[in-house]
C-alpha cells in the first residue's frame, strides 16, 4: 500500500470500455450517477430522462471515452471525457467568451464511485486513463468542472471537505473568474435551476 490505495485495485478491474461496451452500460452509468449525485454537493434529485439526455453526449461524441470500474460484472464507478467541442455548449461557450479556442481542451465530465470503494486508488485511475486518452487524441490540455454551493448551504455535511486538495495534487488549478452554469433538479425540488460551476484546467507535461 502506498497511501493511494493502490493495492486494493487488484480486487477490482479499471478500464476504459469500448463503444459497445459503454451502450450496453448506459443504463448503469445512469443510476450510478443518479446514487452518487445525490450527495452534496450536487444535489441531484435524479430523473432516468434526464441522465438519458446528458449521457447522449457521450454516444454522440466520436472522441469521447468513458472508464469503468468494476467489481466482477458489476460497474461500481465510471468516469467520461470528451473533447470540449463535443460536449454541451454550456461549458465550451465561456473559453471562446474568453479568447480561449474550445476546441484545444480535452473536457473530463463526471467520475464518480460508490462509497465503499472510494480510497483503493480508483480515482487516480480515473484521471490517469483520461489523460492518456487526451494525450492520445493530440489534447495538452485537460479542464473539468465543478459546482458551486455556498460555505453556509444547509444540505452541507458537519466535516464536509471538497475535492480541491486531490485536484491539485493531480496538477489542477481552479481558473479564476471563470465560470459557466448548467441546470439540474435539486433534492426535493420539481424544477430544475441553472447552478453555478466552475473550471479546473491542467497542461500535461509533454
Amino acid at each position: 500500500m502506498d497511501g493511494t490505495g493502490q493495492q486494493g485495485l487488484t480486487l477490482m478491474d479499471v478500464r476504459r470500455l469500448s463503444r459497445t461496451e459503454a451502450e450496453a452500460a448506459l443504463d448503469d452509468l445512469a443510476r450510478l450517477r443518479i446514487e452518487v449525485f445525490h450527495d452534496f454537493p450536487y444535489l441531484y434529485e435524479g430523473d432516468i430522462d434526464y441522465e438519458r439526455r446528458y449521457l447522449s453526449t457521450y454516444m454522440e461524441s466520436a472522441g469521447s471515452v468513458i472508464v469503468g470500474a468494476f467489481d466482477g460484472a458489476e460497474l461500481v464507478g465510471a468516469a467520461t471525457a470528451a473533447p470540449l467541442t463535443e460536449h454541451f455548449e454550456e461549458f465550451a461557450e465561456p473559453f471562446a467568451a474568453r479568447g480561449l479556442d474550445p476546441a484545444s481542451f480535452f473536457y473530463f465530465g463526471e467520475s464518480v464511485l460508490r462509497k465503499t470503494y472510494r480510497g483503493r486508488g480508483v480515482g487516480v485511475r480515473f484521471f490517469e486513463d483520461r489523460e492518456r486518452a487526451a494525450r492520445e487524441s493530440g489534447y495538452s490540455a485537460c479542464v473539468f468542472s465543478s459546482v458551486i454551493r455556498p460555505a453556509d448551504h444547509p444540505l452541507r455535511p458537519v466535516g464536509y471537505k471538497p475535492l480541491d486538495e486531490f485536484w491539485v495534487h493531480r496538477g489542477y488549478s481552479r481558473i479564476d473568474g471563470h465560470t459557466t452554469g448548467f441546470s439540474w433538479c435539486d433534492v426535493g425540488e420539481t424544477d430544475e435551476t441553472v447552478k453555478p460551476m466552475e473550471f479546473w484546467a491542467r497542461q500535461l507535461p509533454s
